[in-house]
C-alpha cells in the first residue's frame, strides 16, 4: 500500500513546481457592474462570471525566502534569496485579469506540472481487476495512440491553485532590487523585456500574489495527497528543501504508474 504524502511534503513539491513553471492560469471574476464594451464581440451579463487566462509567472519575490543561497539548481531558476512562494507577475494594466482585480476581484493562480520527458512506461490501457483500482483509481485510464498529443497521464501529475490577492512590489530604480527582480523574471521570460515597467506600449507594474490559501491535487488519490495545504507550510518551505526533491519526468526513464508510490 502506498503511503500518502503529508501536506508539508506536498508543499515542498508544490514549491518546486512553482520555481520551475513559467506559466499559470490567472482566474478572476468580472465585477457585478461589468458592461461589455461596444467593440467587444460578447454578450452582456458578465458580472460575477469567472474567467481564467494564461499569463507569465515566476518565483522572484524580492522579499526573499528561507533557505540557502547558491548558484542555482541547474534548471534555470535564479539563485539567491528571491522567491518565497508568492508568485511574481508582470501586470499589464490593460489586461482583463488586472482590470478585474482593480474592480475588486481576488485572484487564483493555477499551475500544473508539465514533465520535460515522457515516461518510459505508460499506464496500461487494459482493464485491471486489482484491488487498487476497485474504487476506480486509474488503471486502464489511458489509451495508447501512435500520435499521443499528451504523452503522459496528466491526471496522475501534481497541480495546485494558489488563492489570494495582488499587491504591488514596491521597488525603485535606484536600488539593486529592481535589477534582481527583472533579471530573475527575464530568465524565464526573455520576451517580457518589451513590456517591462516604463515601456512605451503598455502601462505595467510588478505585482505579487499574496497567497492566503493553497489547494493541492498531487495525482491519483490512492497515492497522492489531495486537499488544502496550510498556508504557513507553503511559505515555510526552504529553498534547500525544494531543491532536494525531483518531480516526475525531470529525469528520463520514469515509469508513469510508479508516480507517488
Amino acid at each position: 500500500t502506498s503511503r500518502i504524502p503529508t501536506s508539508y511534503e506536498s508543499a515542498i513539491l508544490g514549491r518546486r513546481i512553482l520555481a520551475l513553471s513559467p506559466l499559470a492560469t490567472l482566474s478572476t471574476v468580472f465585477p457585478a457592474t461589468y458592461n461589455t464594451p461596444a467593440n467587444e464581440d460578447a454578450d452582456g451579463g458578465l458580472g460575477g462570471v469567472p474567467i481564467g487566462l494564461m499569463d507569465y509567472i515566476a518565483d522572484c519575490d524580492p522579499d526573499g525566502a528561507a533557505g540557502s543561497e547558491g548558484d542555482g539548481d541547474g534548471n534555470g531558476h535564479r539563485s539567491g534569496k528571491l522567491g518565497n512562494g508568492n508568485p511574481t507577475i508582470l501586470a499589464i494594466r490593460i489586461a482583463t485579469s488586472f482590470k478585474n482585480v482593480d474592480a475588486g476581484s481576488n485572484m487564483s493562480v493555477s499551475v500544473n506540472w508539465v514533465p520535460p520527458h515522457p515516461p518510459s512506461k505508460r499506464i496500461e490501457s487494459h482493464h485491471s481487476s486489482s484491488p487498487g483500482c476497485a474504487a476506480g483509481c486509474a488503471d486502464g485510464f489511458l489509451h495508447n495512440h501512435d500520435h499521443d498529443t499528451v504523452p503522459y497521464s496528466a491526471a496522475n501529475l501534481p497541480r495546485f491553485s494558489l488563492l489570494g490577492y495582488l499587491e504591488p512590489i514596491l521597488t525603485t530604480p535606484a536600488t539593486s532590487t529592481i535589477q534582481d527582480l527583472q533579471s530573475c523574471f527575464l530568465a524565464s521570460h526573455p520576451d517580457a523585456r518589451y513590456w517591462l515597467p516604463g515601456n512605451r506600449i503598455h502601462t505595467s507594474e510588478w505585482v505579487r500574489l499574496v497567497v492566503t490559501q493553497v489547494y493541492w491535487i498531487g495525482g491519483f488519490g490512492d497515492r497522492a495527497y489531495i486537499g488544502w495545504i496550510p498556508v504557513e507550510e507553503w511559505h515555510n518551505v526552504t529553498r534547500e528543501e525544494w531543491e532536494s526533491v525531483r518531480l516526475p519526468g525531470e529525469k528520463k526513464g520514469w515509469k508513469e504508474w510508479s508516480v507517488g508510490s
